[in-house]
């Protein structure tokens, strides 16, 4: 009895590391999941209860054009190096960091007392989202090694962060029920939680990864003057001193980081990689595809507030249906990937979001509301699925040590195609007595981008991978 009973001490010593391990993933994978979930709402949330916000604070079109854009520009803008940050500091270092960064900047969205504070809280909200969204794919690169276990990971990852965007609008018109400042209170405990997981999960290797601050600097001012040249433009014009002088900057320094990833000596984008047509293309495709999406959240929760005089409760349940069909269609695009290729799902979605939104300009404006909610239907179920498979598409054809970089530029493009919508389309339809015609004029606009990526698409054929 003593004899067959000794081992078991042995067992219970090799099982117990075993189990601490995947305790820690389940924490990591937990809280990646729930931080990125919250980064991706908040890209959205704040469309519906644009209108309250407005009224609470006086505000016209040109500052809660803002109140969207601060944030993901800063997103994009910043995702370019996030990735070279996370690599220096450690992925779960940085996970932390970024987190913490958007949770307090949250707290001073929800407690601003003017608009301009509420700009630069959305500027630093997008900083920490930035620095999350590489961290989180790292973090989950090394909880789990095992090739099977970190692609159901990613999976899960992508599901969360399309679930995010769709459910925003949703979540935003239920909170601003309460008070439009909830939008952002409600970013504390959940990300309270993300970072209570984290702190199971154990400390990641750093590397002496070098950072391009000169690139940096140059993609925040490209970016940020030629948001601002867009917006002011639309309130004041074209030809006013202030717009022509950011388009100006806009154009100085976007020469400015093109010089720096081609001389300097450690680009955050190598030339070689934004040269290739896969990445150019790819970039292009999301550009697109955040236009049309983003572009249509935006004018949908004002066009149903302003015209059809819903509140915003109602509003967000009207996004409602999207949001839960979108929810599958990464298992939709995985599918047909494998069957197809992933090509195909790319042109299909954008197929689908092209003829929503060209659908939506015939809706007359005394037609029922439940039409215009069935057409954001193909509109985020075609971004979903072209999106999903349009990153295994860019992954499949880059190199292995430059897929971190590619999958940034690939989302900073995305942001700043959401971001130059809401600028543009605001414009348009910041008169409220020609509210209807800017906002048929914006889907057209959106359609015909979206059209356009899809040729685009055409040559999106697997080539050999860049250098």
């Amino acid at each position: 009895m003593s004899v067959s009973a000794s081992p078991a001490p042995l067992d219970t010593g090799r099982a117990g590391p075993s189990r601490r391990r995947r305790s820690s993933g389940r924490m990591a994978l937990a809280a990646v999941l729930l931080g990125f979930f919250t980064i991706m709402v908040d890209a959205m949330i704040v469309n519906v209860a644009l209108p309250s916000i407005g009224r609470g604070f006086g505000s016209g079109m040109t500052g809660l054009q803002w109140v969207v854009d601060g944030y993901a520009l800063a997103f994009a803008a910043f995702l370019l190096s996030a990735g070279a940050i996370s690599d220096r500091v450690g992925a779960r270092q940085a996970f932390a960091v970024g987190l913490s960064l958007f949770v307090l900047a949250s707290a001073l969205c929800g407690a601003a007392p003017g608009l301009g504070v509420l700009v630069a809280a959305r500027l630093v909200q997008g900083v920490g989202a930035a620095m999350v969204v590489p961290a989180s794919l790292a973090l989950l690169r090394e909880t789990f090694p095992d090739p099977a276990e970190r692609a159901r990971a990613i999976s899960l990852w992508g599901v969360s962060g399309s679930v995010g965007a769709a459910a925003g609008p949703v979540a935003g018109g239920l909170l601003t029920v309460v008070d439009w400042r909830m939008i952002f209170f409600v970013n504390l405990p959940v990300g309270a939680v993300a970072l209570l997981f984290l702190g199971r999960a154990p400390s990641s290797p750093r590397q002496d990864a070098p950072f391009d601050w000169a690139g940096q600097v140059a993609a925040v001012a490209a970016m940020g003057a030629l948001t601002y040249a867009v917006i002011e433009a639309g309130a004041d014009g074209f030809g006013t001193p202030q717009v022509l002088v950011a388009f100006a900057v806009a154009v100085v320094a976007a020469v400015a980081y093109l010089v720096a990833q081609a001389r300097g000596r450690h680009p955050m984008t190598p030339l070689p990689l934004l040269r290739s047509r896969t990445m150019s293309l790819s970039a292009a495709v999301g550009f697109a595809l955040n236009v049309g999406f983003y572009g249509m959240i935006f004018l949908l929760g004002l066009y149903l507030q302003q015209v059809h005089g819903m509140s915003a409760l109602a509003t967000g349940v009207g996004f409602l249906p999207m949001t839960v069909l979108t929810s599958f269609m990464g298992p939709v695009a995985a599918g047909l990937a494998t069957r197809f290729g992933a090509r195909i799902p790319v042109i299909i979605g954008q197929c689908l979001m092209a003829v929503g939104l060209l659908a939506m300009v015939t809706v007359p404006v005394g037609a029922p509301v439940w039409l215009s909610v069935v057409l954001m239907v193909p509109v985020g179920a075609g971004g979903a699925m072209a999106v999903t498979a349009l990153v295994a598409l860019l992954l499949e054809n880059v190199p292995a040590e430059r897929a971190g970089v590619a999958g940034g530029v690939l989302n900073a493009a995305r942001q700043l195609g959401g971001a130059l919508a809401v600028a543009v389309f605001g414009a348009l339809v910041a008169d409220r007595a020609r509210f209807v015609s800017g906002l048929h004029t914006s889907l057209l606009i959106a359609a015909a981008v979206v059209a356009v990526s899809v040729t685009a698409t055409v040559f999106l054929r697997p080539a050999r991978r860049t250098a």
